[in-house]
C-alpha cells in the first residue's frame, strides 16, 4: 500500500523558514518522482519543486528558487523541502505526490499518489 506522510508544517514569521517532510513506503523508491505543491485558499493548486529519485535532479518553480531546496534521503525514503526566507504569499496547504511518468515536473496532472498536505502559514 502506498502512503505519503508529509509533516513539518506550521507557522512561522517572513523571513523565517521550515523544512516539510515527505515520508513515502509502498513502492519503488528508484522509479518514482517526488513532488511537491501547494494550494492556498481560494487559489489553484500550483507546483513548488520536484525530484527525480533515481538520480536527484531537482526541479524548482520560479517564485521558489533561491529560497527552497528539495532534497532526499534514499535510506529513509524520504524527501525534504527545506524552506528559507518564506514570505506571506507561500502561505498554504503543502502537499507531497508521487509518479512514475512525468507530464510535467511541476505539472499537478498525472500524479499517481497524494499526500494529506501540511499546512504553512507564513504571518507576523
Amino acid at each position: 500500500q502506498v502512503q505519503l506522510v508529509e509533516s513539518g508544517g506550521g507557522k512561522v514569521q517572513p523571513g523565517g523558514s521550515l523544512t516539510l517532510s515527505c515520508a513515502a513506503s509502498g513502492f519503488t523508491w528508484d522509479d518514482y518522482y517526488i513532488g511537491w505543491f501547494r494550494q492556498a485558499p481560494g487559489d489553484e493548486r500550483e507546483g513548488v519543486s520536484t525530484i527525480r529519485n533515481g538520480d536527484g535532479r531537482t526541479y524548482y518553480a520560479d517564485y521558489v528558487k533561491g529560497r527552497f531546496t528539495l532534497s532526499r534521503d534514499y535510506a529513509k525514503k524520504t524527501v525534504y523541502l527545506q524552506m528559507n526566507n518564506l514570505k506571506s504569499e507561500d502561505t498554504a496547504v503543502y502537499f507531497c505526490a508521487a509518479t512514475q511518468s512525468l507530464i510535467g515536473p511541476l505539472y499537478d496532472e498525472g500524479w499517481h499518489y497524494w499526500g494529506q498536505g501540511t499546512q504553512v502559514t507564513v504571518s507576523s
